[in-house]
């Protein structure tokens, strides 16, 4: 069943050190004064302008073997070849942030305030992320509902454009969804408008499927490799 999740803004908005990360700011030691301010307004102003939204529906393993194939375009081997077949339940997501919050950031850069329209990009990237990760914990408890989550069991979400899977994904995983439903349209390259928006799969099994090396021939190319602390997270959850 498709089912569409209302997220609760405060729900998901970012605190200051995931909205600095952003920047690539690490060491909140060495922030100065007038950055601080900046992030502390883009928070501000995300709270006003997001307007959060999922979608979110089961699908068998064999019914995502068709979405994952998409257009043809993934890498031969990745780490979703190796994790779903084995999955005890797989559902595709999508969530949005909408399009006021991306009108606030186009309207900073308009008006040449640069760094608060960075910021405020930084803080929406952010809070899109946060909005995945709650429709991850939405799955996760409706499992929970249904007895169908214990000690060892372990979610991790997979999107399109990362670890192999083409981009092109989009296509299937979107008319499975009918994300237009929130909002959330293709172009011709397959991107999301709103453009702070996520879509992909949440992969529930027993951790030990999860665990795989980042040695992928794209992985070469990933600049933050943040799927090893997700597996390290994993691990550390019972």
């Amino acid at each position: 069943m498709i089912e569409i999740i209302d997220i609760p803004v405060g729900k998901v908005v970012p605190p200051l050190e995931d909205v600095l990360s952003e920047q690539g700011i690490h060491d909140l030691s060495l922030v100065s004064e007038r950055t601080r301010l900046l992030a502390e307004k883009s928070i501000a102003d995300y709270s006003e302008s997001a307007d959060p939204k999922g979608i979110i529906g089961g699908i068998s393993n064999s019914d995502f073997s068709h979405v994952y194939g998409g257009e043809g375009g993934n890498q031969i081997d990745t780490p979703l070849d190796l994790v779903y077949p084995k999955a005890s339940a797989l559902a595709l997501f999508a969530v949005t942030l909408g399009n006021d919050i991306s009108k606030r950031v186009n309207a900073y850069f308009d008006e040449e305030e640069f760094a608060a329209g960075s910021m405020l990009d930084s803080a929406a990237s952010a809070g899109a992320e946060l909005s995945a990760d709650y429709a991850e914990c939405y799955f996760r408890k409706k499992l929970l509902e249904k007895g169908n989550y214990a000690k060892q069991t372990g979610v991790m979400r997979f999107s399109p454009g990362y670890c192999g899977w083409h981009v092109s994904g989009q296509k299937k995983l979107f008319e499975y969804l009918h994300s237009d439903k929130i909002g959330i349209e293709l172009n011709d390259s397959y991107l999301m408008k709103p453009l702070k928006s996520i879509s992909g799969v949440i992969v529930m099994g027993s951790k030990h499927i999860f665990e795989f090396e980042d040695n992928f021939t794209f992985c070469a190319e990933c600049s933050d490799h943040s799927c090893l602390e997700r597996i390290k997270s994993l691990k550390e959850n019972n």
